[in-house]
């Protein structure tokens, strides 16, 4: 690899490995494939067609059908990490410099997984644990309203899960994927029927991939909420209403001097003989039809 310095773009190689771990962890990288996205963002449009087709007659009159047109615009939202590291880092061989990096990588992915699911759950700032102003109201929880939304009860979680798909089905959608957070996946481990575990196959932690015709994904993301509010306990959804991606071009910071923390308690780099490593990761989503999507909670 090229020597490090103030500036470095992770090589393409290594982003892709990133991302995979993102999908990893990420409940909706998992449910949802990416599509390409610029720095600029781009706009979905979804087209809802207003009748049903028309039989002609030959030489009949043709009808007029109808069409509208909503355009989702989807801005990449920009996460950054930073980390302190020796500055080693700095006169280590190449293949040293390297190990750094993949281990840097590695925690940014995991990081940047939960961090992607939290915003676009719940709208939340992952490091602060607020609302953020940059995601607004691009998120699950503001999208999708009351009539899409299920009571969750433990003693009947797998009846929550019918209910769900039935709002979607109402919608004229199929569900394609649930998120479900761990106490639900453990309320529907301890279902029995005539003393007999209901659903063996979520027994002793285990997740199943699938649950119906659902791929699944187990994940604490899905139960972060604000401070009084209602946490989710399952999203459940057609993904293809729903649109993510990422720049590709992932750069990474190495600053040698100062306080780019603001932790007054670690002090100056130079000082400490350390430098820090910061990089940037741009993910733009949109929810082109929050019809298609429920909420147990």
């Amino acid at each position: 690899m090229a020597a490090l310095s103030r500036g470095t773009i992770f090589p393409a190689d290594l982003v892709t490995e990133m991302f995979n771990k993102v999908k990893g962890k990420s409940s909706l990288a998992k449910l949802a494939p990416a599509e390409p996205m610029p720095f600029t963002g781009k706009e979905e449009v979804t087209f809802s067609m207003d009748h049903d087709v028309s039989i002609v007659a030959e030489n009949g009159a043709k009808v007029h059908g109808g069409v509208t047109a909503t355009p989702v615009t989807i801005i990449p939202v920009k996460f950054e990490y930073g980390a302190r590291v020796s500055d080693e880092f700095k006169y280590a061989s190449e293949e040293v410099r390297l190990q750094y990096l993949r281990a840097f990588a590695d925690g940014f992915a995991k990081k940047l997984a939960r961090g992607f699911d939290i915003a676009a759950m719940h709208g939340i700032n992952p490091y602060a644990g607020t609302a953020s102003t940059v995601v607004g109201n691009n998120h699950f929880d503001y999208a999708i309203q009351s009539g899409n939304i299920i009571t969750y009860a433990a003693a009947s979680a797998d009846a929550n899960v019918d209910s769900a798909l039935a709002a979607l089905e109402a919608n004229g959608y199929q569900g394609t994927g649930i998120a479900m957070s761990p106490a639900m996946r453990s309320a529907i481990a301890a279902l029995t029927v005539s003393g007999a575990r209901k659903y063996p196959e979520f027994a002793f932690g285990a997740t199943p991939a699938t649950l119906g015709a659902m791929t699944m994904d187990v994940n604490p993301t899905v139960a972060v909420a604000l401070a009084n509010a209602t946490a989710d306990k399952a999203l459940v959804g057609d993904f293809s209403a729903f649109k993510w991606g990422y720049a590709k071009e992932i750069p990474l910071e190495i600053i040698e001097y100062g306080c780019p923390d603001n932790d007054t308690t670690a002090g100056d780099l130079k000082g400490h003989n350390q430098v820090y490593l910061r990089s940037e990761a741009y993910i733009g989503w949109g929810i082109l039809d929050a019809n298609a999507f429920a909420l147990i909670q």
